[in-house]
């Protein structure tokens, strides 16, 4: 079985200077462990690109999280992007799997809706590197997200960063974060078909 985070330290160990690096992120307290590892290697943007997060409330609450997250970090130099929201893309992917547990084929088709989009805005905007977030949950399943991620980006022009974010407590480093920045911290992935918290 493939290391991941080998692979991320291989890498990065290798770097000349800091090529652009567009980093899918699906919330603050994601982004917070994550910023700290990829941050000294690459000029970082962040792009916040979740149709799965329902109500777009909430949405809205945890992209404004971002901003904040940069400012206590002090990486106000890291770039923010905003996608737009488009809940009716996440419903066409989910369609058919809407009623799968959490993990199954409904994840799967999220997670190549959000990396396929962040593959295109990392190509038509000059990346090196593009990668996401997601694999610092142990909720999520690294190999299966990098394996998606590979894939859409081969023949891109953008390499895909591997990773496995996770390692190294990085989650439990997530929960430090967002305690010492007053960080909201939510409690579901954000799909509505996976809240069961009222």
């Amino acid at each position: 079985m493939r290391d991941y985070n080998r692979e991320f330290e291989t890498l990065t160990a290798g770097l000349e200077g800091r090529p652009g690096l567009l980093l899918h992120v699906c919330c603050a307290p994601c982004a917070s462990s994550v910023l700290e590892r990829v941050y000294p290697f690459f000029d970082v943007t962040l792009y916040y690109c979740n149709p799965n997060i329902q109500p777009r409330e909430e949405y809205d609450r945890r992209a404004g999280e971002l901003p904040k997250l940069l400012r206590a970090a002090g990486m106000e130099d890291v770039a923010l992007v905003i996608a737009d929201y488009d809940e009716a893309a996440f419903l066409a992917a989910a369609r058919g799997s809407e009623g799968e547990p959490e993990g199954g084929a409904r994840c799967t088709r999220c997670f190549a809706l959000r990396l396929g989009a962040s593959v295109s805005y990392a190509a038509a905007h000059g990346f090196s590197y593009v990668g996401t977030t997601l694999t610092v949950s142990p909720h999520k399943n690294a190999p299966l997200i990098n394996d998606i991620g590979e894939r859409l980006a081969a023949g891109s022009g953008v390499q895909w960063l591997p990773s496995d974010f996770k390692k190294k407590d990085g989650y439990l480093r997530s929960i430090r974060l967002c305690q010492a920045y007053g960080i909201y911290r939510q409690s579901w992935c954000g799909c509505g078909f996976s809240r069961t918290d009222p």
